[in-house]
């Protein structure tokens, strides 16, 4: 008799729990779509003002313009000189992309797997130097640039030119190596069982060999991770290639984005136009490394 009591009082208790875990979810997504609504806003309307022709931004603001243009793209490619921009933008981030990815990965390998007498403790203050403000190495790094050794008119002790001021090997020298990216590399390969290495040097592999063959193939997550790091760390920077750069020549997408607000003047649909063409490479980026991305950055945050 008891337990037919229970059975039935607790099909009532099951059906309300049921219940307020739906309403639960129920909510939850509401707050999501709303959250992500107020994140896309922006984006959207960024959109819709580089559609608006320019004399009508602000004008008259809507979701979707009446009459929609291509013609501020048009005046962004011409004006902004955005052209080289992209090819110096994307010249330093190639260089930046490859050097993290041979340097970095090679680099987090070794402190990870090849440990040596004072290895923990460079380490660590290699991460430390991650805590010093930009803003405190622009004048030093600025020095080295433009004292760098035969180049830009240069002598051997660095006096007499410009150095790599105002040039594309000047933007790259600060994005060549990036500590944060040795970090995660570290804790990537910390993960990984070092049994993999002892049995290949059993074998006659070369030190080289084992990184080479062995523990590059199996870490292309945190490849990825380092290349988006180094990719963006270039293409969204404005404060270093401000300080470096005085001419056309050697400016990035970010400078020839200051074009268009000029003496006050703001044209604000061109700028709007330039902003989403400087945007698409980075989410074709992501887009196109986004599993590994997130697979390497999981697996390099929570292992060692």
């Amino acid at each position: 008799m008891s337990t037919a009591t229970d059975s039935r009082s607790s099909g009532p208790a099951r059906r309300f729990r049921m219940t307020r875990t739906r309403r639960a979810g129920l909510v939850n997504i509401v707050l999501l779509l709303i959250v992500t609504a107020l994140v896309l806003f922006p984006f959207l309307w960024m959109i819709s003002l580089a559609f608006t022709p320019a004399e009508a931004a602000f004008r008259d603001v809507k979701i979707w313009p009446d009459n929609p243009t291509w013609s501020n793209f048009l005046t962004a490619l011409s004006v902004g000189n955005l052209g080289r921009a992209f090819a110096n933008s994307a010249i330093v981030a190639i260089v930046a992309v490859i050097s993290n990815c041979l340097i970095t990965v090679a680099a987090g390998y070794a402190f990870a797997h090849l440990p040596f007498r004072g290895s923990d403790l460079i380490f660590y203050v290699l991460i430390a130097t991650a805590a010093i403000p930009v803003a405190v190495t622009l004048i030093p790094l600025f020095l080295m640039v433009a004292n760098f050794p035969l180049a830009g008119g240069n002598d051997l002790l660095g006096r007499g030119g410009s150095g790599l001021a105002d040039s594309l090997g000047g933007l790259a020298i600060p994005y060549l190596v990036g500590t944060m990216s040795i970090f995660l590399v570290r804790q990537f390969f910390k993960g990984m069982s070092p049994d993999l290495a002892e049995a290949a040097r059993l074998d006659g592999a070369s030190e080289f060999r084992v990184f080479w063959n062995i523990y590059m193939p199996l870490s292309k997550p945190i490849i990825a991770v380092v290349a988006i790091f180094s990719f963006t760390a270039v293409w969204d920077d404005l404060l270093w290639p401000l300080v470096v750069s005085s001419s056309p020549k050697s400016q990035t997408v970010q400078l020839a984005l200051t074009g268009f607000s000029q003496s006050g003047n703001i044209q604000y649909a061109p700028l709007m136009a330039a902003t989403i063409l400087v945007t698409i490479p980075v989410l074709l980026v992501f887009l196109f490394n986004q599993r590994h991305f997130i697979s390497g950055l999981s697996e390099g945050a929570v292992k060692g």
